[in-house]
């Protein structure tokens, strides 16, 4: 074990600073309210950095939301670089999915970094490893950015090989070369592999519903190498340590910063380390992060239907600033029963109120009889069917839209 005083780490991930999908604008930035949400995560994580005096900071990839940010995204981004640049913590930007172009030569959203030479601020957007003296720190970097098939392999090596075979090639690629630089990396010195992918026996969040089609998989056997000292890992939303208590290297997945919507119900989290060769302490620590509340699901009876409703609803005083969702199944012929100026006055403290309805209709009547069952498409068999199970209609939406994409697949 190495002697060499354990460096002091900060990592986190999947920012997604300008997602909006609740909510109104503030009057006196112009910002959307929900943006300021992911500005305050973001400023709680620069705050801890400068507080900790940590090291080193690792972002693992996904600044935002696209890779077309609004200028005044990219400001608020970089204001908050800036302040640990200033502060003189070396910070790695490792490239996310979400942060590149599909088209070869493109700049990615993190270019600026790397293009103006900001002091303390290393870009990671290629498969390397940085060295002590890149860092002015005695510590090594692997870095595995998002990685595209163009990144990897020429057309000519593509052509005839079906989408699994070339995706297989591309890990054989990725693991070479990890393999390669775990190897040529200085043994005495404390290890960190950052990586924005899936790796295998990861649990996904609801943002596996925006990460369709297909995708490099990095084994579990390539980041439990005894040779690293610390995995930090971005992509997945759900925060996770894909490595046992007490075992190493700690493979850890941070998550998101801030709920991007009711299927993110876990806190919001960052980690701390202390990384040393051979020997690294880490946990979690949260966020403060904007409440979501989604009540369970209400099937009001038509004979007591608002009061139903009403009943089952959280206190008015508990939603206060929170984002809320209000899932009502019934059959649509009792519509007309239902109020929703009542639902909406009762959440009029909280930040943003939806209320989503399921209409349940008979399995039979959703079925039809056997000749309209054989004209139908797959996706429209799926459908109903999903329906018949009574999901209601934006998980609907999110089956289908895997639904396409497997089906896609089959055609190739």
């Amino acid at each position: 074990m190495s002697s060499a005083k354990p460096i002091r780490l900060l990592h986190f991930a999947d920012a997604h600073i300008d997602i909006a999908n609740y909510g109104r604008h503030d009057p006196d930035t112009g910002l959307p309210m929900r943006v300021m949400d992911f500005l305050h995560a973001l400023d709680q994580i620069v705050d801890a950095a400068i507080e900790e005096k940590v090291d080193l900071v690792i972002f693992a990839g996904d600044a935002y939301k696209d890779r077309n940010p609004q200028p005044t995204f990219q400001r608020a981004w970089g204001e908050r670089m800036m302040r640990l640049s200033q502060a003189g913590i070396p910070t790695l930007l490792l490239v996310g999915n979400h942060d590149v172009s599909p088209a070869a030569g493109r700049a990615h959203t993190l270019h600026e970094f790397s293009t103006l030479s900001v002091p303390h601020i290393h870009v990671a957007d290629r498969l390397a490893l940085w060295t002590p003296e890149q860092l002015g720190l005695p510590v090594q970097i692997i870095s595995v950015p998002w990685v595209s098939r163009s990144m990897l392999v020429g057309r000519e090596e593509t052509f005839g090989r079906t989408v699994e075979e070339i995706y297989e090639r591309i890990e054989e690629l990725v693991v070479q070369r990890v393999r390669h630089f775990i190897e040529t990396a200085v043994p005495d010195i404390p290890l960190i592999l950052t990586a924005h992918a899936s790796v295998s026996g990861a649990k996904f969040g609801s943002e596996r519903a925006v990460m369709l089609g297909h995708e490099l998989v990095l084994s579990g056997g390539l980041v439990n190498d005894p040779k690293l000292d610390y995995v930090a890992l971005g992509h997945i939303h759900k925060p996770q340590a894909l490595s046992d208590k007490g075992s190493h290297p700690p493979i850890v997945y941070p998550g998101s910063i801030e709920r991007i919507d009711f299927g993110e119900k876990e806190d919001k989290r960052f980690v701390l380390a202390e990384v040393g060769k051979g020997d690294t302490h880490w946990e979690f620590r949260m966020l403060n992060t904007r409440r979501f509340i989604d009540p369970a699901p209400i099937t009001p009876r038509t004979e007591h239907f608002m009061e139903d409703v009403m009943s089952q609803l959280p206190a008015a005083e508990d939603v206060t600033d929170a984002i809320c969702r209000v899932r009502l199944s019934f059959p649509r012929d009792d519509e007309p029963l239902l109020d929703e100026r009542a639902i909406l006055e009762h959440f009029k403290e909280a930040f943003d109120i939806k209320i989503q309805k399921h209409y349940l209709t008979n399995k039979r009547s959703r079925l039809g009889d056997a000749a309209g069952v054989e004209a139908m498409t797959p996706l429209e068999l799926l459908e109903t069917y999903w329906l018949s199970e009574e999901l209601d209609n934006e998980e609907v939406d999110v089956m289908l839209s895997l639904a396409k994409e497997v089906l896609a697949d089959e055609v190739e």
